[in-house]
């Protein structure tokens, strides 16, 4: 037991009214929580509390509320842009869902400045984000689209990272398509190739910028009818102008590449680390089957004592284009695996006769058919076994090849970014009928990257590695309660539970606290105004 020490030098010191100070609100606490279980109390209001604390750290961190209110300065709206922006940003973040379901969602959270934004808010702030700048700001615009607020952001919340570290000598690009349920506006919305297999909706394409590091730098649009190795060009004679880029090598996917496109990159003396279909394309068939020793590969700081997965050779055809192969065995050996399990199945499917199997895609490759006999092509599979683990690379870099396969590895932080985007962000499909307001909501969703990328930086900084399914929910969980007993009023805070704790402390974020005194009583929400898209205002 803890001896506290005599009352004449407790009460002399005045630790003694201290500690009945201390034991006087815990005792409150008791009472309140005892009231509350008890059935005693009526709660006037419950909302939840963790996403807005988390997010506004994030959104103040990343500058994001500084460069709107900077572009905002002279423009007048009778609501607050920056409030319904972070509204819609924070929305994607933590409860994938239409814009519409954003303005629904907040109801049940506490959001500074939000409680007064209704929907035809939240449509004239993306409005305000995809408008067009004046025709003397439309310099290094693509043929695509105008230049817009948007850019102005993208590039101000670089320049305030790039103080500090980091620099666009390298980026990488990819691709992915997005389609509408409606008219998808006025130029934006246009049948193309669809990565969603829906071919049957108007779309459009989005390309996704990012650093070294990993950092999203910012995102493209152009109409779902343009081809992806007619993009690359523009786009990236853009980046150099937006971000004042001297240097650059492009590091981009296999759907990007063609003869015309690597052309114009080299006429233009770009660098480039290029995905190349390796199937499709007869030189890279040759590049494969070239004899030769593969070297073995090491990310900084791994151990060399233990073989690594990844090798790679470099190959050169007539002396002219330089290209690496890489090989990766434990990718290897699950794709023997595979292929060995799809021919054991079609073995079996074919002893007992069953022609449907010809619709199946996987059984469909290692098929060869003799009139009405259909038998496993073997040739096929031994074709297809060159393949196992290994892809290819074309470049125009001085980098050794262990680098050239590892900076487009890099290329993968993209991938992950674009799966973000589809499944926790729920871009699509899109509803909007104006390239403006289309452009807002693609953008919000942007910064909603950008964000889970600072918080994903400070959990690593702390060496916590938490699944975000579990941050999303924990946060998001968090919940304070006004309750009333008495004719006083206090509000009591919910546990923290599981992550929740940590992704607090990784953002320097108190917790609130349990319980503290507050005014009664709550007054109610207002009420909610029609909702229409509506024009930003001039």
């Amino acid at each position: 037991m803890h001896r506290l020490g005599r009352l004449d030098e407790l009460v002399a010191s005045g630790r003694l009214d201290s500690l009945l100070r201390s034991l006087g609100r815990f005792s409150e606490k008791l009472s309140v929580l005892g009231a509350h279980l008890s059935g005693d109390s009526v709660t006037t209001r419950s909302a939840r509390v963790g996403p807005a604390l988390i997010g506004q750290r994030l959104w103040q961190a990343c500058s994001v509320d500084k460069v709107l209110t900077a572009l905002l300065r002279e423009r007048h709206f009778e609501f607050s842009v920056e409030r319904a922006i972070f509204l819609s940003v924070l929305h994607r973040l933590f409860a994938p869902g239409s814009d519409r379901a954003a303005e629904k969602w907040k109801q049940d959270y506490a959001i500074d400045g939000a409680a007064q934004l209704n929907l035809h808010h939240l449509y004239r702030a993306m409005a305000w984000l995809g408008e067009a700048l004046p025709k003397d700001q439309q310099t290094g615009a693509t043929p695509f689209v105008p230049r817009t607020n948007k850019d102005l952001i993208e590039e101000e919340l670089f320049a305030q990272r790039r103080d500090l570290f980091s620099s666009l000598d390298m980026v990488f690009f990819d691709t992915t398509s997005i389609y509408f349920e409606g008219e998808g506006g006025a130029t934006m919305g246009q049948r193309g190739h669809s990565k969603d297999h829906r071919p049957d909706l108007k779309q459009m394409v989005v390309g996704m910028v990012l650093d070294q590091e990993g950092n999203p730098v910012c995102s493209e649009l152009w109409p779902g009818n343009a081809a992806d190795v007619k993009s690359l060009v523009p786009i990236v004679e853009r980046l150099k102008t937006r971000f004042q880029i001297g240097e650059i090598c492009i590091v981009a996917d296999r759907g990007m590449i063609s003869a015309e496109t690597i052309q114009e990159v080299e006429k233009r003396k770009w660098n480039y680390i290029l995905g190349v279909r390796m199937r499709s394309s007869t030189e890279a068939k040759q590049v494969v089957a070239r004899a030769g020793r593969y070297a073995e590969v090491y990310p900084l700081g791994e151990d060399r004592k233990d073989p690594s997965p990844l090798k790679v050779k470099e190959v050169w055809v007539e002396d002219q284009r330089r290209y690496i192969v890489c090989l990766n065995e434990d990718q290897a050996t699950k794709d023997r695996h595979d292929r060995e399990a799809v021919a054991a199945s079609l073995r079996d499917a074919l002893k007992q006769g069953d022609k449907s199997l010809v619709g199946n895609k996987g059984y469909r490759k290692f098929l060869q058919s003799g009139g009405k006999q259909f038998a496993v092509d073997e040739d096929k599979l031994k074709q297809e076994a060159r393949y196992d683990g290994k892809w290819v690379l074309t470049t125009n870099t001085d980098l050794a090849p262990a680098d050239v396969a590892l900076k487009y590895k890099q290329l993968w932080r993209v991938e992950d970014v674009f799966r973000s985007m589809k499944s926790l962000l729920d871009t699509r499909p899109i509803f909007h009928k104006r390239d403006e307001t289309i452009r807002g909501h693609v953008f919000c969703s942007f910064l909603a990257l950008v964000l889970r990328k600072e918080l994903e930086d400070r959990l690593a900084r702390k060496n916590w590695k938490l699944e975000w399914a579990d941050v999303i929910r924990d946060v998001d969980n968090l919940t304070e309660m006004e309750i009333a007993i008495g004719g006083k009023g206090y509000v009591f805070r919910s546990e923290a539970k599981g992550t929740t704790g940590k992704v607090f402390q990784a953002c320097g974020v108190a917790l609130p606290p349990t319980l503290r005194q507050c005014e009664t009583p709550t007054h109610p929400p207002p009420t909610e105004q029609p909702q229409q898209e509506g024009n930003p205002c001039h």
